[in-house]
């Protein structure tokens, strides 16, 4: 017992640790709300290489709803293509939806020269006078948008209260705007503004931030360059204006835990938009809102008191926001990762199972001459994935891919195979090393058909992910190949076995585990890959069941041996390389 107690105590640490160590290693990448590795792009943005860049408009959702208007009066046909131009020229700021007689102001109350705190006012072109902003609701959010229009990028000072007592002569004013803001914007033009009725003498303001100061202990240090109150990151709320406060966190206060390590709003938890990149934010909500409606608060639903807030609140603006989701709605996402109904039962054995017919659609075998000694993953088109270690580069006549292949030995013999046009070798592949170990293939679209290798079959391509935050240590995943068995015994018919993703595996495998590898098996070695599996797929399900290859099977030592789990390519660090090589728009589920 003392010793269990031990390796417990051991493994507390080891944990610990990491987590630490990953915090400090995810911070020096300085991840913003431009990164999609953490977070997704918005419509008028794209993925490239783990940063949102700017689309040009023209590639913005075609579908228009209303044009809209910047503050130099030029006409945009939609929000998208007017934020699409903003993203290379802050000129084409957003100001209201066309026609644009008037453009939004915001000024301070007192107009000094030069100040960069104190209440805010603003003209709104649907009104016909100046308003002040209500205090209830205004957030740092709210008021970081504010600072950034009035010129200070680096938003509102976190440490500072952002709202003020009103002048005498301001007091008898008790009409005022209220503000809801996503905390991303670059004007309050496009946060929801309401009328309301405010008795108290307090009204929104901003105390901009200035300083140049390194940051002190007890401060984060926001990547850009403003410092807050430590205890504000990791909080779910965007203090620093930048949301870097809120992507390298192994926990979150007060708000909610995406497995990416990033934290949202609580508010932001089904509300029917993906925040959270492996999409758990959405999941289970059917029960979340049963239990909304099924808690009485003081004898009643809190269906009437929400409808009385909305009759309060009467909006003078449109609601942005609703615009960035119904453009993100018109972006077509890929289709892949999903495979048909299964209801065969299946047989256990040991070390693994036996797949069942189209269990795992996107899996191939690689024909070399009369050898069978590798697999591979189909991910669209014309092309397969694999281990670089499995092919040359100059030899494509050697392999076909075999389609739908569950026994290499009893099959039937017109199964799909498709001759390989072209194999590409990573071209920083080190064989002794196993160092970005992948290769693509492409196959020779014999039908002539636009589906290539989908013409006809039952193939389904699994998904390639964009970000190695998608999965995370700990996850379930599930392996598959003809490989070898215990005692190296050979298999015929295709077997899958479930592993989980591990940390770090340079305490095993020493300096031979590098970067762009990932490791994965069980604690007790029963599950393990094996000679034979090479070039085959890890695959990891998110929460909607979809399946990403999440690894190509590479290398390992002693198959099937507890301490030493299986290594693979991590697919995600080769986004871009596989991007172009068989286009972005093949394998881009979303951020396209």
């Amino acid at each position: 017992m003392k010793t269990l107690l031990r390796i417990c105590a051991l493994l507390y640490f080891i944990c610990t640790v990491t987590s630490y160590e990953d915090t400090k290693a995810c911070l020096t990448k300085k991840y913003t709300a431009n990164s999609c590795s953490k977070v997704f792009c918005a419509p008028w943005q794209r993925c490239v290489d783990g940063r949102c860049i700017c689309k040009l408009p023209y590639q913005c959702p075609k579908n228009i709803t209303f044009s809209v208007c910047t503050e130099k009066k030029k006409v945009f046909a939609n929000y998208c293509q007017l934020k699409s131009a903003e993203c290379t020229n802050s000129i084409f700021r957003f100001s209201s939806e066309a026609p644009c007689p008037e453009t939004f102001n915001l000024s301070f109350l007192k107009n000094e020269q030069g100040k960069k705190s104190g209440i805010i006012k603003v003209k709104v072109p649907a009104l016909s006078s100046s308003s002040l902003l209500c205090s209830s609701g205004w957030t740092t959010k709210e008021a970081n948008v504010a600072c950034k229009q009035l010129g200070y990028n680096q938003g509102a000072d976190s440490s500072a209260e952002q709202t003020f007592i009103l002048p005498e002569a301001e007091k008898k004013t008790t009409d005022c705007l209220s503000v809801k803001c996503r905390g991303l914007e670059t004007s309050l033009a496009e946060c929801l503004l309401h009328k309301k009725t405010e008795i108290e003498d307090k009204r929104a303001g901003v105390v901009c931030y200035q300083d140049t100061r390194e940051c002190l202990d007890n401060e984060f240090s926001c990547v850009n360059g403003k410092c807050i109150p430590s205890k504000k990151s990791c909080d779910g709320e965007n203090d620093c204006g930048d949301l870097s406060d809120e992507l390298c966190c192994t926990h979150c206060n007060g708000s909610f835990h995406c497995k990416s390590n990033t934290c949202i709003p609580n508010r932001y938890r089904c509300n029917s938009e993906t925040d959270c990149i492996g999409g758990e934010d959405e999941a289970f909500c059917e029960e979340k809102n049963e239990d909304k409606t099924s808690k009485p608060i003081d004898g009643r639903s809190e269906k009437p008191q929400e409808k009385e807030l909305e009759e309060e609140h009467i909006a003078v603006n449109r609601d942005m926001d609703e615009e960035r989701r119904l453009a993100q709605s018109f972006i077509p996402t890929l289709t892949c990762g999903v495979r048909p109904q299964l209801h065969t039962r299946r047989k256990r054995i040991i070390g693994g199972e036996l797949a069942v017919k189209n269990q795992f659609p996107w899996q191939v075998a690689i024909k070399d001459g009369n050898a069978l000694n590798c697999g591979g993953i189909y991910i669209g088109g014309c092309w397969v994935l694999t281990a670089a270690h499995c092919v040359r580069a100059n030899q494509p006549q050697k392999y076909r891919i075999m389609l739908e292949l569950l026994n290499l030995v009893h099959h039937d013999q017109d199964i799909d195979s498709y001759p390989v046009k072209t194999v590409k070798v990573h071209e920083f592949y080190n064989p002794d090393t196993y160092e970005n170990d992948i290769a693509l293939l492409e196959v020779i679209n014999i039908h002539k058909k636009p589906e290539c290798m989908q013409y006809d079959n039952n193939l389904v391509a699994a998904c390639v992910p964009w970000s190695p935050y998608q999965f995370m240590p700990g996850d379930r995943c599930v392996v598959s190949g003809w490989g070898r068995q215990e005692g190296l015994a050979k298999v015929f018919h295709l077997k899958y076995g479930h592993v989980f993703l591990m940390e770090n595996c340079s305490s095993v495998y020493k300096e031979r585990f590098l970067d762009k590898m990932e490791c994965a098996g069980t604690y007790d070695g029963s599950i393990d890959a094996c000679k034979g599996d090479s070039g085959g797929p890890l695959v990891c399900f998110d929460i909607n069941n979809v399946a990403y290859v999440w690894g190509i099977v590479s290398w390992g030592e002693n198959c099937g041996v507890a301490g030493y789990p299986g290594v693979y390519t991590k697919v995600a660090k080769y986004h871009e390389w596989i991007s172009r090589i068989v286009g972005r728009s093949l394998i881009s589920k979303y951020n396209t």
